[in-house]
């Protein structure tokens, strides 16, 4: 608490030239009381300067005398305690008495005792002012203590305090915080007051403002914009608290103020395009006006305040957006008013541009070039309508954001171009040029569906406007194809010419001859060469072909061979296809197909009867593969329902009750009832592609099987099985009729067929049943009806030609035979090597159609 020098300052310097002062004072302590020991300290310097003053001593050791030194501890401790009870003033030697006064032995013994006391106190004089020293220095340190002491307890008292006034302090500032939080929810309690206060009182004041008199004026003012957003804001918090008081009533009334602030920009709107319209209309009058500059008013001056007028439309817009919730196809609350914008809109510039319209399209049609033609008419008038539409798409977008209402204002525009064109379209008979105008309408003006961009968003679509007359001709289009079909395919009579084969197919080969180049490949000229080349893909059969064709060859010629029922329907198909939609073609022609099917059976049964059943059947199989290939290209996807009955169900659930016993029991009925009980609906579906495949395969079958029933009659079932039959001369007979019937085959084939590939496959067909009906035949013979070796003829083994060249006398054996059948039915040798290097060797002896 003090430094080192204070401890100096109260000890009396033993030499005189130490100067002992203080170098520095003491700090006072901040937390100094007021000292109530000061007076005692005061007494204690004092003691100490006395002491301090009295006149020095000598620094060296005391003299030596002859005192006598104290004996012990208690002579030392009493000589101390009366140096320190004498006072301060030195006292008076008994031995500075007078030995001459000394009388007796008594006041000698007085006297020497009081000088050995004189000498004894001499001789501790040093130590005595040593012990007053520690006294004094004692006594400080124990008023240090006292003061030390002191001090701890007032810093104990003051800790204490400190705590107090902590503890004090940290309540207090609790209740501040309590205080403060409670400020800010009541701060926060009023901001939500006045926050919702603020939606209820918005009411009266734009209450007052709309329904003032001049409050129409205000429409197209920033002022009036935020107006409406103000109100939307009341709507949608309204909307969010309806259980707020009277919440309801507000929203109600902020509604009806909205549907008031939106009808102002309605009637605004609505006056603002009327006064130009007048405007435009009042200058058109006034003046005999040519096309541009007529053009040109119209479209300048409606872009002169477009744009104000859009920014109002656009407030009404904003708010005629459907809500997610809305059910499908529902319209929002205020897209009547917006609804009515594009009307009144349409009808002001409807009244300007339709006349225009109107007029050229009349001129159009009077015109001495397109008056009668229908396809110039089409292409003039519909490039003059795209024109105009373009120019009021333009200004639409600059009336009004997005394209709602847009194309019906177009179509309406659209009108006096469906008048003309749509009467023509109906009273237009030639196929031709029906087909021309869907070609136009679908190559100019429609949109690629294959095409995978999409129209630009800032683009007018006009195939939108087109597509009412693309519907039309397209409609007409079907009409008369199907007019066609029903007069010239389903109800055709052939006349006795025309049924006239081979003979008609005679006159094709000779106009073909006569039309083809000599033959420069050097080789032999054969009855196998074609008679006419046929085109491998879907054409255009038209009226006027002529040999000069873009075909490449004499379409004429090649027709000419064909059925007229069958050239009708690959022209009709050639000339719908991609011109009506997939499904509408696909159902016409799985009709076309089916009709000129069932046309070509009928000429096939009547050549039949006229003729011969292989005439009849080779004419049905050469159509029916013409046919064949030229639908191959078009992508003919429509299936027409079978509809058939199931039984299997009500057989198998009879079945199942018979094994269980339960047959007769009526419960089991009633359970099964309305399950497998009853029949089944079995819907089959089958495309033309599939009919005509399987009436090819049908007409094949009858005349391979007729050719071999006439080859194997000898050996047939009723002559072959009969008793007393001899298989032998049965053999013969075959082998002398299949040399005679082999080259009639051919000889028909070659009159009706051009292909060498599918007649060598129709003769192998017929090869293969005779081969498979020997084969019968035989194992008839040898094995026997039981199964045993020798059969009904007895030829036994002994009547069996098994290896190389068959006797005369004998049964061939069935390789024996399919060898001798190979060499006259000759399947693949008539070929050339060309051909059979083409075919990849000599053709299998079993054709697939």
């Amino acid at each position: 608490m003090y430094d080192d020098a204070s401890f100096y300052s109260f000890t009396p310097s033993t030499n005189d030239d130490r100067q002992s002062s203080p170098k520095h004072k003491r700090r006072q302590s901040l937390l100094k009381q007021p000292n109530e020991d000061s007076q005692a300290d005061l007494r204690t310097l004092d003691s100490i300067n006395e002491a301090s003053s009295s006149p020095p001593r000598d620094a060296g050791p005391p003299k030596a005398t002859l005192t006598r030194r104290a004996q012990s501890y208690s002579d030392f401790h009493h000589a101390a305690t009366a140096v320190l009870d004498q006072n301060i003033a030195p006292r008076e030697s008994q031995g500075s008495k007078n030995i001459g006064n000394i009388g007796d032995d008594l006041g000698f013994a007085d006297w020497y005792d009081a000088l050995e006391d004189d000498l004894l106190d001499a001789s501790h004089e040093e130590y005595t002012d040593y012990q007053k020293q520690l006294d004094l220095y004692s006594s400080h340190l124990d008023s240090l203590l006292d003061d030390t002491t002191n001090t701890l307890d007032l810093l104990s008292s003051l800790s204490q305090s400190f705590k107090a006034v902590e503890a004090q302090t940290t309540t207090f500032q609790k209740q501040c915080e309590g205080l403060t939080r409670e400020q800010q929810r009541l701060t926060q309690l009023a901001d939500d007051i006045n926050h919702n206060l603020k939606y209820y009182s918005f009411l009266e004041p734009v209450t007052r403002r709309l329904n003032a008199p001049g409050a129409g004026s205000l429409v197209r003012s920033q002022e009036f914009s935020a107006m409406l957003a103000r109100l939307d804001e009341c709507l949608e918090y309204m909307a969010a608290h309806p259980k707020h008081r009277e919440s309801a009533t507000y929203r109600s009334r902020y509604r009806l103020l909205m549907t008031r602030g939106l009808t102002l920009i309605r009637v605004n709107f609505v006056n603002g395009i009327r006064e130009i319209a007048s405007e435009v209309m009042k200058r058109i009058a006034d003046r005999q006006l040519n096309d541009t500059t007529m053009t040109a008013l119209l479209y300048a001056k409606f872009r002169v305040g477009a744009s104000e007028l859009k920014e109002v439309a656009q407030e009404i817009r904003k708010r005629a957006i459907r809500t997610p919730g809305a059910e499908p196809g529902a319209e929002s609350e205020y897209q009547g008013l917006m609804n009515e914008l594009y009307t009144s809109y349409s009808a002001t510039r409807g009244k300007l541009v339709i006349p225009l319209i109107t007029k050229k399209i009349g001129d159009i049609a009077a015109a001495p070039s397109t008056s009668k033609a229908l396809i110039p008419f089409a292409r003039n008038s519909i490039s003059y309508v795209r024109e105009m539409c373009s120019y009021e798409y333009g200004l639409w977008r600059e009336w009004f954001e997005g394209e709602e209402g847009l194309y019906d204002f177009l179509e309406s525009a659209c009108d006096p171009l469906y008048d003309h064109l749509r009467p023509r379209i109906i009273h237009e008979n030639a196929i031709l040029k029906l087909c021309e105008l869907c070609t136009l309408l679908q190559t100019r003006y429609m949109h690629d569906q294959d095409d995978d961009e999409p129209v630009s968003a800032n683009e007018l679509d006009f195939s939108i406007l087109i597509q009412p007359a693309l519907e039309d001709a397209q409609t007409r289009l079907v009409f008369r194809t199907q007019a066609i079909l029903r007069e010239e395919i389903e109800r055709y009579k052939p006349k006795p010419e025309v049924l006239d084969y081979p003979a008609c197919n005679r006159k094709v080969s000779l106009s073909g001859t006569k039309s083809r180049q000599p033959a420069t490949s050097g080789r032999k000229g054969s009855s196998n060469e074609p008679t006419t080349p046929m085109p491998k893909t879907p054409i255009i059969v038209e009226e006027s072909d002529s040999p000069d064709g873009q075909w490449g060859f004499d379409t004429q010629a090649a027709f000419q061979g064909w059925y007229p029922t069958l050239r009708k329907a690959i022209w009709l198909l050639s000339r719908i296809y991609r011109l009506v939609n997939s499904t509408v073609f696909d159902d016409l022609a799985h009709q076309i197909v089916h009709q000129t099917t069932l046309s070509l059976h009928h000429a096939s049964s009547l050549i039949s009867t006229s003729r011969s059943p292989a005439d009849g059947h080779l004419f049905l199989i050469k159509h029916l593969l013409i046919l064949k290939q030229q639908i191959v290209a078009f992508d003919i996807e429509y299936v027409t329902p079978d509809v058939s009955f199931d039984f299997s169900g009500m057989t198998n659930t009879f079945y199942e009750l018979r094994e269980r016993g339960g047959l007769f029991d009526p419960r089991n009925l009633w359970r099964h009832l309305g399950g497998n009980l009853l029949p089944k609906v079995v819907e089959n579906m089958l495309d033309a592609k599939v009919e005509l495949d399987g009436r090819l395969r049908g007409v094949i079958t009858e005349f391979t099987t007729a050719f071999a029933d006439r080859i194997t009659m000898p050996i047939g079932e009723a002559d072959g099985k009969r008793r007393g039959y001899d298989p032998v001369q049965g053999t013969e007979k075959v082998k002398k009729i299949a040399e005679v019937e082999v080259p009639v085959l051919r000889r028909k084939l070659d009159e009706y067929l051009d292909d060498r590939r599918t007649k060598e496959t129709l003769v192998s067909a017929v090869m293969d049943i005779v081969v498979q009906r020997y084969e019968t035949f035989y194992e008839y013979h040898t094995r026997g009806p039981g199964g045993g070796v020798g059969g009904a003829g007895g030829g036994g083994s002994k009547g069996r030609s098994r290896k190389g060249k068959g006797r005369e006398d004998e049964i061939w054996d069935v390789d024996v035979f399919e060898e001798w059948a190979g060499g006259v039915f000759r399947v693949g040798k008539i070929l050339g090597r060309d051909d059979e290097d083409e075919d990849g060797g000599s053709m299998s002896g079993r054709g697939s159609f």
